[in-house]
This record gives C-alpha cells, structure tokens and sequence, in this order.
C-alpha cells in the first residue's frame, strides 16, 4: 500500500505490485480530474496499473471520483442503461442505441451514456448526432429532453470533462487503459439498472465486482465470439446482479427461436449508413440486425425489471428472455419504436 498520497508513492507502489485502496485509487483519480497531474504522471500512473491489473477497490474508488466531478444529471435513478465498453474491433451496428430505443418505447425510462467510437467506425454519440440529436446542449437541456420524451443520451465528453486531461497522454500511449471500460460505470444519473456488453472476458469480474459492491442491478454480458453485446452468432454468458448476488448464464439464440447469424451480416459502417440502419430495423426490417436489437432490448428490460421487483430474478432466464424478446417486437412491429426516436430528435433539438 502507498504510504502516502502523493504520485512517487502511488505509482511506486503499483511497481511493486500493490494494490491501491478505494481511498488511493479516488486520490489519484481526483488528481487526473483535477487536471492537477502532468502527462508523465497520468502516464507512469497508467502503465503501472496496467502492468499490474486493476482491482474492484481500485475501480470504484476511480469511479467515485470520476462520478465526485462530473456535471450533476439530477434525474429519477430508477431508469435504464444499456451500454457496452467497446473494444471488440468487430465494428458493428449500433446495437446498444437500438436496443435503447426500443426499450424507451416499450415504457422504459432511459438515461444512455456514451461517446465517440472505440472500437467501431461510428459510436453512439456519432450515430445520434447523425439522426439529429444535438449533443452540445447542456446537462439542463439533457434532462429536459428526459423529461419530454422519456429517454434521453449522456454524452460524456459533456458531462465528464475531466477525461480530457488524459486524453492526450491515452492517445500517446496507444494501448487500452483503465479508462477503456470505466465509461459504462460512470454514467452521471447513476440509474438503477444496466445492461453492459463487456468486450474482454478478463474485465467482466471488476465490472460485475463494482455492481456488486454497490448493491446495483444489472445484466453484464459477454459473446463467447468477444462481442459487447448479447450475440446472435453463437453463445453468450450473462451475470446476473441483484441484492449483491451475481448468477450466471448462458443463453444460446437458437433456443430462443433466433436463428445464428455471422459478423457480416450485423457490421456497420459510418454514421450515416448506421443512421440509415437504424431507421430501417425501426421501420419494421426484418433480419439480423433486428434479431441482435432485439435480444439486446430484452436484456434492458430483463435489467430494468430486475429493479424494480428483485423477486424476477426467480423466474428462470429463458423465459423472460423469451417474454421480453415477443414484447420488444411487439414494439418495433407497432411503431411505437420509430415513433419514439421521432419524438427524441425533436425533444433533444
């Protein structure tokens, strides 16, 4: 353990191979914040903790600082999030963003987090600009948009301008980091349920270990084929967050009536094409990436219910996913869900 706050004991001790408290690990995150720590510093501090790997303690202490700067959301918590760490460099359609809306339609409230492309050519906030969504409005204009319309987008480079201090010496560095998948943790609502694809099998007990430790509800799930979202081309595992308790999963879509599907068959593009993508699969296209959105969508609705009444988690998975996938295509089919992204560009204008 570092014997003090400062950067030579923090990474000092990270060299050594220890690990940092929540206490140590908020220090070092406020200062990067802060924009209080030079370049070498963020630099030797994220290399060190690479090197060594993170632990649950080290991440909810960077989240809490991370949360401890953002611009407040001040919105009712019992909303959804759906949102994956990126990194699967398989560079498909804006899954999450899709599933997002059809579960806003189905009822949902949804406060979505996200930003620009990791890991795709066009990320949530390139692809919702791309349909007309304003994301420079302020965090007041954000929340009234929740309001009008009942979901609403966090962009974080809004909300938490403080990534901007690491951002420069991230980019020079050229490797994942820490800060690859602290993104669908920090979302400023805090909202009470997630649906998070995690991209890297390695990640998936910090990000389940965060939910746990702070009693959140919350589906985390993996392709086995290293996609962040419930895949349609082959298994997927899912942990299942509630009361502290995480359950695990598989779910294979062949069982719930989806047939398989390839890499090709769901790749994007630019956000315009993921744009064009987006309005057909809401206008009733059928297919893969229908297929996939769906899956998705019942995640969030799996999550959101979760909730909001524990005791759904002793129905056995398949059947809610089941339920949940009938219900979420029952939404698109009606046009509740091309009716409710109308209804988003016009509020968030």
């Amino acid at each position: 353990m570092a014997e003090s706050l400062t950067w030579p004991a923090i990474i000092g001790a990270l060299l050594e191979g220890e690990d940092l408290s929540i206490t140590e690990a908020s220090w070092a995150m406020d200062q990067i914040m802060l924009g209080a720590a030079t370049d070498a510093q963020i630099a030797g501090f994220l290399v060190a903790l690479r090197v060594k790997g993170e632990t649950v303690d080290e991440i909810v202490g960077f989240r809490d600082a991370i949360l401890e700067h953002a611009k407040p959301l001040p919105l009712d918590p019992m909303a959804l999030d759906i949102v994956g760490t990126g990194g699967d460099r398989f560079r498909t359609v804006n899954i999450s963003t899709m599933a997002s809306i059809v579960c806003a339609a189905a009822g949902i409230p949804v406060i979505k987090h996200g930003n620009r492309a990791v890991s795709s050519s066009s990320g949530a906030s390139d692809v919702l600009a791309a349909l007309g969504i304003d994301l420079s409005r302020s965090p007041e204009a954000v929340a009234d948009t929740f309001h009008k319309a009942g979901i609403t987008f966090a962009w974080a480079s809004l909300f938490h301008p403080g990534f901007g201090n690491a951002a420069r010496t991230r980019g020079d560095l050229g490797v994942p980091t820490v800060f690859n998948f602290l993104g669908p943790l920090c979302n400023p609502a805090r909202p009470e349920a997630s649906a998070v694809g995690v991209s890297s099998l390695d990640r998936v007990p910090l990000i389940t270990g965060v939910f746990q430790t702070r009693g959140a509800t919350a589906l985390v799930f993996r392709g086995d084929d290293g996609l962040d979202e419930l895949s349609t081309t082959g298994h997927s595992h899912i942990w299942e967050i509630s009361n502290g308790l995480v359950t695990e999963h598989d779910i294979e879509p062949r069982d719930l009536g989806l047939p398989r599907a390839t890499i090709a068959d769901i790749t994007g593009g630019d956000p315009a094409h993921n744009a064009a993508v987006i309005r057909r699969m809401l206008d009733g296209e059928r297919g893969a990436v229908r297929d996939i959105v769906l899956l998705n969508a019942a995640a969030g609705l799996i999550a959101y219910q979760l909730a909001v009444d524990p005791a759904q988690g002793d129905t056995p998975i398949l059947q809610r996913f089941r339920e949940n996938l009938e219900f979420a295509g029952e939404t698109v089919d009606s046009g509740a869900a091309a009716a409710k992204l109308e209804e988003w560009v016009a509020a968030a204008r």
